[in-house]
């Protein structure tokens, strides 16, 4: 890419827009990064990072000189895009693109581009898994783990590139147009972000926007958004669904995945020594299953893989048995659509763990699930007044501040054959950086119960 000498501007001192600061200025690109964050709240290893490659970093507040006197605008998902400062700029004439649409624009490979609200991160890294087993040179990253800015700046040649996509990243797409896109589900997310739920719902389909005649496009029939959705292009439109209908692709048959593509012969696959807890994981599994085949993968590659996959860290992951109570980490289910499927996961009683950051939707699914299904709640957060509300008269609850409280008393509410699970509903940054460090408290604080009540 020809960035000699331009001035570049990069958003957001995050994982991406670290990346992409340093892909640009090893290419030549004289790069401003600029940071609402003050230098004292940003990792000195980060700012180290920056400074060794001569990336000017502009901290504590973005600065209209700069973003007006830029040749090109990269910005990290989290960056709002109805910031005034964009604004000017985009009248201005200035381009302004995302982290991942740059990089996407240099890649060769086949791309296969994973979303949904739900699973998207399990599912990439099934695909991920699965192509390693079919021998293929692939990346994995994107939204999870690497950001594609990193493959890219390494020069690496790769069979296929999966990458997981998030709303934020959709936003700023333009011409982005996987060879394959998969969207598994779409519920109320990031309500605090975007205007509308609608406007939310258009982000995620915007995976679809580009891709035309030799695409595949693989949709969730089942999903009340996608159900009825059309894409616009000329692309393969591969759908599935729990039941077997007509014009559905894959479906789930006993304790079996049944796929085919139009003109190939019906494969089963086996869900009997599948890992991965709970009918959401099916469901998600029949979407990358359509995309290993589509990917020309060999259907005994895909039953092997499915066979030896064991899910992600923080995703319905089985902590500890403590006197016959199951302690499950859901700490990723950081929105009501995804904490409800993680309580429906379980045929037995749950005590539920909740609460976080409020993110705007309606507590009332989580609600409707948990009755008959959760004997009570633990609540913490900031939102945990607002759970409270919703959960009053219906499911019992007590109140924690910390999750080294929630934890005991989640425990002395269980009994043996019963399920202690962490499953928020909400984002984690009021109390944790991210989900990740929730989820290894929740762990921390079950290590430190022992074996007695």
């Amino acid at each position: 890419m020809d960035v000699l000498d331009q001035s570049i501007l990069v958003v957001g001192l995050g994982r991406s827009g670290m990346s992409v600061a340093r892909w640009l200025a090893k290419e030549g690109g004289r790069v401003t990064l600029s940071e609402v964050k003050a230098e004292t709240e940003i990792d000195k290893a980060s700012v180290e990072d920056m400074r060794r490659l001569d990336v000017t970093l502009e901290t504590g507040g973005h600065r209209e000189e700069t973003f007006l006197s830029a040749d090109l605008i990269i910005l990290s998902p989290g960056v709002p895009l109805d910031m005034p400062l964009l604004r000017a700029a985009k009248e201005k004439g200035i381009p302004i693109l995302g982290e991942m649409e740059l990089a996407a624009q240099q890649v060769t490979a086949p791309i296969v581009a994973v979303t949904g609200t739900n699973g998207k991160s399990t599912a990439t890294a099934f695909l991920g898994a699965m192509v390693e087993k079919a021998g293929l040179k692939g990346f994995v990253g994107g939204n999870i783990g690497t950001p594609l800015s990193d493959f890219v700046a390494s020069r690496e040649q790769t069979d296929v590139v999966v990458v997981e996509v998030s709303s934020f990243q959709l936003d700023t797409m333009e011409n982005f147009s996987p060879s394959i896109a998969l969207v598994l589900n779409v519920s109320p997310d990031h309500l605090d972000r975007y205007p509308s739920y609608e406007a939310y719902v258009q982000s995620k389909l915007r995976i679809f926007r580009n891709q035309g005649r030799g695409d595949v496009a693989i949709i969730n029939d089942d999903d009340v958004v996608l159900s009825d959705f059309v894409p616009s292009g000329e692309a393969l439109v591969l759908r599935y669904g729990v039941e077997k209908r007509k014009n559905r692709h894959a479906f789930i048959e006993g304790k079996r995945i049944i796929a085919a593509l139009p003109g190939g012969g019906t494969q089963p696959f086996d869900l009997e020594r599948c890992a991965l807890p709970g009918r959401h994981n099916w469901e998600n599994l029949m979407g990358a299953v359509l995309a290993g085949l589509a990917l020309k993968v060999e259907p005994s590659v895909i039953q092997e893989t499915m066979d030896g996959f064991r899910g992600l860290p923080h995703r319905l992951e089985l902590v500890a048995r403590i006197e016959g109570v199951d302690f499950y980490n859901d700490s990723k289910a950081t929105n009501v659509e995804a904490a409800a499927r993680s309580v429906a996961s379980f045929d037995r009683p749950v005590v539920l763990i909740a609460g976080g950051r409020h993110k705007g939707a309606d507590y009332a699914p989580l609600v409707k699930v948990a009755k008959g299904r959760v004997k009570k709640a633990v609540l913490l957060g900031e939102s945990k007044h607002l759970l409270a509300q919703a959960f009053e008269k219906t499911i019992p609850f007590c109140m924690a501040d910390t999750m080294a409280e929630a934890v005991p008393q989640a425990f002395a509410a269980a009994r043996p054959e019963e399920v202690v699970l962490l499953a928020p509903a909400c984002s984690s940054f009021d109390m944790f950086l991210d989900y990740a460090e929730r989820g290894v408290a929740f762990r921390e604080a079950v290590k430190g119960l022992g074996h007695e009540r």
